[in-house]
């Protein structure tokens, strides 16, 4: 009986929240952030002192005070979570001692490897007359042995043979973390690569209510598979002959730093009523949470790939608070930028003591040409699995529902604007597009996809679609006559193969976010730049390589873009650093990676955009960083050490 009602409580609970919640519509998750603590009270004493808030202006009763707390931050971070009104709130922010009262945001995280690793090396070898060698560096650092990373994310999938610990040593005696049981994942998922997990659910059901079990695992278990890419890409094992669908990106996975750590806080879920391919929220006060506990657990480093405001001050962000903490006991933390670009002003994760990521491409591409009936060739890019095959051709604005278009959407194979009568069996050009553009070509009756690439350039984002398609750079013009002077159009798709050493490389990606900074725009941001387009990594068995009702297709490793790719990158790359260097301050490293990163591509001139414009601070920072630090003197090091204001 005792086992029932432990299951039962908690969600007893969180109807008991939500129904206070509904006789007050006003009712909204406040962070009441107090700074840090001190002294020795035990963990009741600060939960019942965060409660003497609440009691003081919800008129000292202690039955509302109780049920409206979500969190009592004990560990690190001083301050708690609960459900206010705007008046309570207002009242909360005017005591003596509260720093900031803000809104839990719901943030949404972008949906924000084989041959990264060896890129970065590479890249850090031109011009060089003795370049690096990794294997040396990796063996200087011990693979990263016995420093421990704290992901913020989507949980695990702890199955992948990326996070297998054989021959590993036994924990570390410092770590204080726990594995937490939950649905589909106990106690025995962890081992000594993934020493730690834990899930943070509190401020979503009490923003959103119960999770629907259906979506996701009341646990620490990855069913989008986001965080299992991440936390792979900076501490997986050696795996021989992995590869996405088709065969794409074949080699050997590997995270940056092999022989880290790794410890999983699941703070991101599904929004309701939207696919996972549409991205996950994760809410402050739950990531406030994470930071506590993984503070307290003694990580090393910490990365987070979730991206939000662009503009809030730094005492209202979950993020960055949660991040300032982690800096004073000297652990680096690792941020996304956010993929809002080309727009200035739109990276996010400005704190001036986070360590900011941009993405930026590697030498690799999935070549996919079309051939259009004329015998024109089209450049293209495709990582979808097909045999060539020439198919009848026709442009999307032409094969439109009437009505369901305007002038500023006609061509955009939006949901629900094909016709079938027009479009089954053939080909259709979409003016641009992705996943959800192929699904409306397959749902009236489409066979392949032509998709225009939005960004006209070769950051070309690959997916693995359903039916066959290509993404192409084009001449605006070129398609477009080809379809309206010829009675029968047709397009040959050409079987995608994967080309390596391309060049020039890196560039940056056209969706990465720029600079400057909307808060403080004399502070540089984003900080570097690292390998985030199409990027080859572990995956959630839980998740379709489209994360679609329609794909019921598993795979155990994946091709996905975006700064969360490039943000675990550089938690590899300061991983290493603290194997090396364990007393160094987290300015120290930040500092060391950004004054030995480098602004120049694999042909030795300055580092362009997708369309072959030169970039600019603002863009990749202070360059894209690898392994070279690891080679420079100590003394060097500690010269170059520009702590931070």
């Amino acid at each position: 009986m005792s086992n029932y009602f432990s299951r039962v409580l908690p969600f007893l609970l969180i109807f008991h929240i939500i129904l206070a919640s509904c006789a007050d519509q006003r009712l909204q998750v406040y962070i009441v952030y107090l700074g840090e603590h001190s002294g020795t009270k035990t963990f009741q004493e600060i939960e019942d002192f965060h409660r003497s808030y609440l009691h003081s202006v919800k008129g000292n009763s202690k039955e509302e005070a109780k049920d409206s707390l979500i969190y009592s931050y004990k560990n690190v971070i001083n301050g708690f979570s609960a459900l206010l009104s705007p008046e309570e709130a207002a009242k909360i922010s005017e005591i003596d001692g509260v720093i900031s009262v803000f809104h839990s945001h719901p943030t949404i995280s972008r949906l924000h490897t084989t041959r990264s690793w060896d890129f970065i090396n590479l890249l850090e070898g031109i011009g060089d007359p003795n370049p690096p060698n990794a294997q040396d560096l990796l063996s200087k650092a011990n693979y990263g042995k016995d420093v421990i990373v704290g992901v913020l994310d989507s949980g695990v999938w702890p199955e992948s043979e990326s996070f297998n610990d054989n021959g590993m040593d036994p924990v570390p005696q410092s770590w204080k973390g726990i594995c937490q049981n939950g649905v589909a994942f106990n106690s025995t998922h962890c081992n000594r690569k993934l020493i730690g997990a834990r899930y943070y659910l509190k401020s979503y059901e009490a923003y959103y209510g119960p999770l629907n079990t259906r979506l996701d695992f009341r646990s620490p278990r990855d069913i989008n598979g986001h965080g299992t890419h991440t936390s792979s890409t900076i501490g997986g094992r050696r795996v021989p002959n992995a590869s996405s669908i088709g065969g794409f990106g074949s080699g050997t996975a590997t995270g940056g730093a092999p022989l880290a750590r790794l410890a999983i806080y699941k703070v991101c879920w599904p929004i309701p009523g939207q696919t996972p391919a549409e991205g996950n929220t994760c809410l402050d006060d739950d990531m406030l949470a994470a930071f506590d506990d993984a503070i307290a657990d003694g990580v090393h480093v910490i990365s987070v790939s979730i991206g939000g405001n662009t503009s809030r001050p730094y005492t209202n962000d979950g993020i960055a608070i949660g991040a300032l903490h982690a800096l004073k006991r000297n652990i680096v933390v690792a941020c996304s930028a956010g993929n809002s670009g080309p727009t200035t002003y739109s990276v996010s994760n400005v704190a001036p003591w986070i360590m900011t990521v941009g993405a930026s491409s590697i030498d690799r591409m999935f070549s996919s040409p079309i051939v259009l009936g004329n015998d024109m060739i089209i450049k293209g890019q495709s990582v979808t699995p097909f045999g060539n095959r020439t198919y009848p051709l026709v442009y999307a604005a032409d094969v439109e529902i009437p009505g369901t278009t305007t002038n500023f959407t006609r061509g955009l194979c939006l949901r629900g604007t094909l016709s079938p009568a027009l479009v089954r069996g053939k080909a259709v050009f979409c003016w641009r597009g992705g996943t959800f553009e192929t699904l409306e070509v397959q749902r009236a009756g489409g066979v392949a996809t032509v998709l225009g690439n939005t960004h006209e350039g070769r950051g070309v984002l690959g997916s693995p679609y359903l039916i066959p398609a290509s993404v192409v750079y084009f001449n605006k013009s070129d398609i477009f006559n080809y379809i309206e002077t010829n009675q029968n159009p047709n397009v040959t798709l050409i079987q995608p193969k994967t080309l390596i050493g391309t060049k020039p490389d890196p560039f940056m990606a056209p969706f990465t976010s720029r600079g400057p900074s909307a808060i403080e725009p004399n502070i540089l941001k984003p900080d570097i730049t690292a390998p985030g387009l199409n990027i080859l990594a572990a995956w959630s068995e839980a998740a379709s390589p489209l994360n679609v009702p329609s794909d019921n297709r598993v795979v155990k490793y994946q091709i996905d873009s975006g700064t969360s790719m490039s943000c675990p990158h550089i938690a590899a790359i300061v991983v290493l650093l603290k194997a090396i260097h364990p007393h160094w301050s987290s300015a120290a490293i930040r500092s060391a990676m950004m004054t030995t990163a480098k602004i120049t591509n694999n042909l030795g001139m300055q580092i362009r955009d997708s369309q072959g414009n030169i970039a600019g601070p603002f863009e990749y920072g202070a360059g894209t960083s690898g392994h070279r630090e690891l080679l420079i003197p100590d003394l060097f090091m500690m010269l170059s050490y520009v702590p931070l204001q």
